[in-house]
């Protein structure tokens, strides 16, 4: 770069700030010549290439560039903040601003967040997961064998096997998986509830959603049985749904528990009489739990011998609808301010 070349950006640079009609001209000046990757660095870097004799002369144009052009932008700065009151003096400053309204919580972030509360007075901790799983973690590891409903392309969301990145990958269809990649970085006791959202190949309509949450319970220690596993979600459904709430535990299968179980909360609306929201039964199905299969203990490096646990898990949505008297799971994700304002 020439002597003639350096005199130039600098009278450039300065006409430039004088010129800088706001502030974000001010900056981008700045930046332009003094930034890190401006045109003042290049000068600089240019100067050991010049012939000696004319060192002296590009240092001090390449010095009058630095600090004049500082200089300049400052004064610049300080006389646009000065103008602004003046453009504005026609503004009534008496005038009540513009209320746009306060936002609230959505009804499925207040469950999850109550949840979290009364699982931590019982010694929980929160876990979390990742959201694109692996087959191993999702189904393998949680003794769900290969032939099982739901492994099948209809039911889970798996990414293409054509890429590398994502081959045998899939959008998790439980928040089970954190329970395995739990218990592999952390010897027992293990006490967590892991929150978050869950994708299945169901077909939208009043009461299921291709994009749901859960919240799933692990309990790993010394002599964990199913008297705690009730006594747990029994204190839960009340603090939850209310004192004169009631639980009951029915049959069922689950690969990754045994024995295992199916819960209900007695109805809050009809108090266990039959109503419509509870389809006249007096329960209202909230979801499954059971003590922890051997087989999953031996895939994470436990001994079911030395541990026992349970596990358990229930749907976010679900439980809002019951508590907030939703009829339809759509309406929680219509963004209808209207809707959400009510909570």
């Amino acid at each position: 770069m020439t002597i003639e070349e350096i005199r130039k950006i600098r009278d450039e640079a300065l006409a430039e700030a004088d010129a800088a009609a706001d502030a974000a001209s001010v900056e981008a000046a700045r930046i332009k010549y003094l930034g890190r990757k401006g045109l003042l660095p290049k000068i600089m870097e240019s100067l050991k290439d010049l012939a000696p004799a004319d060192r002296p002369e590009a240092g001090k144009l390449s010095n009058e560039l630095k600090n004049g052009l500082a200089a300049r932008l400052e004064a610049r700065k300080q006389a646009l903040g000065q103008a602004a009151p003046a453009r504005a003096a026609g503004l009534d400053w008496s005038l009540p601003g513009r209320w746009r309204g306060l936002g609230s919580r959505h009804p499925v972030s207040l469950v999850i967040a109550r949840a979290a509360d009364i699982f931590r007075s019982l010694g929980f901790t929160v876990a979390d997961g990742p959201d694109i799983e692996t087959e191993y973690y999702n189904f393998d590891a949680l003794n769900t064998p290969g032939d099982h409903p739901a492994r099948d392309s209809q039911d889970t969301f798996y990414f293409s096997s054509g890429q590398p990145a994502t081959a045998g990958k899939l959008l998790r269809t439980q928040t089970s998986p954190v329970q395995i990649r739990v218990m592999e970085k952390q010897k027992p006791p293990v006490r967590i509830i892991a929150p978050g959202r869950c994708y299945r190949r169901d077909t939208t309509d009043a009461t299921h959603s291709a994009n749901f949450h859960q919240i799933e319970g692990l309990y790993v220690d010394r002599n964990v049985s199913l008297a705690d596993l009730k006594g747990d979600l029994t204190h839960f459904a009340r603090q939850m749904m209310g004192a004169d709430v009631r639980i009951r535990f029915r049959p069922h299968f689950f690969p990754f528990t045994e024995p295992s179980v199916e819960y209900d909360f007695s109805c809050h609306v009809c108090g266990g009489k039959g109503c419509r929201v509870c389809k006249d039964s007096g329960w209202i199905e909230i979801s499954g739990a059971g003590m922890v299969n051997p087989k999953v203990f031996r895939a994470v490096g436990y001994d079911p011998d030395e541990v026992t646990g349970y596990a358990f898990g229930m749907g976010v949505e679900r439980i809002a609808m019951i508590l907030y008297g939703i009829p339809d799971i759509r309406m929680l994700y219509d963004n209808d301010a209207r809707f959400l304002a009510q909570f």
